[in-house]
């Protein structure tokens, strides 16, 4: 006898299903069954960005999370811990068991230096700081003065009989 949990319970293995498919068929995701996909909810603020990951049941040395050339990777594996006997089995296995990979390409700003991780009540919380943003600096714009020797222009009256004054302008050096 197979046990449902909800009325929607069919749904949801039918979309579980659909994902693996998908993600087999377009390269995504490992070949083989017990693979599966964490869920991801990123988080930006002003300070740092945060990515929390769903790892129910993993402990920190089953989880790794590396950042390189810009991309952040999370790889890990969840181990089934079910043993069948001949006093019980399974009617119904939901969760899903098997390795997983996670790539997020980061936003350029980002220290990946001082990237931080720690799981919390079956949460990985993986903080990436910003980098301080450089303040503009205002530069101050100087003029330059240079010493050339130009000839000064001297206004210089002449006269002839007969006609109007004419006023001339000759050059005379400094």
């Amino acid at each position: 006898m197979v046990y449902t949990t909800t009325l929607t319970a069919p749904a949801f293995a039918l979309r579980r299903q659909i994902d693996r498919l998908l993600e087999e068929s377009l390269g995504h995701g490992h070949t083989g069954q017990g693979d599966w996909v964490p869920a991801v909810d990123i988080r930006e603020t002003e300070g740092e960005l945060t990515f929390s990951v769903e790892l129910p049941g993993l402990r920190p040395e089953d989880v790794e999370v590396t950042a390189v050339e810009g991309i952040l990777s999370i790889r890990g594996v969840r181990t089934a811990m079910r043993s069948e006997g001949e006093q019980a089995c399974y009617h119904l296995v939901e969760r899903s068991y098997g390795s997983f990979l996670r790539r997020f390409n980061l936003p350029q700003g980002v220290d990946a230096d001082k990237i931080e991780a720690e799981v919390t009540e079956g949460v990985l919380h993986v903080r990436i700081p910003r980098l301080a943003l450089p303040e503009p600096k205002r530069i101050q714009v100087k003029a330059r003065v240079e010493a050339v020797t130009r000839p000064s222009k001297a206004i210089v009256a002449e006269s002839r009989p007969g006609s109007p004054k004419k006023l001339a302008v000759t050059a005379r050096a400094k």
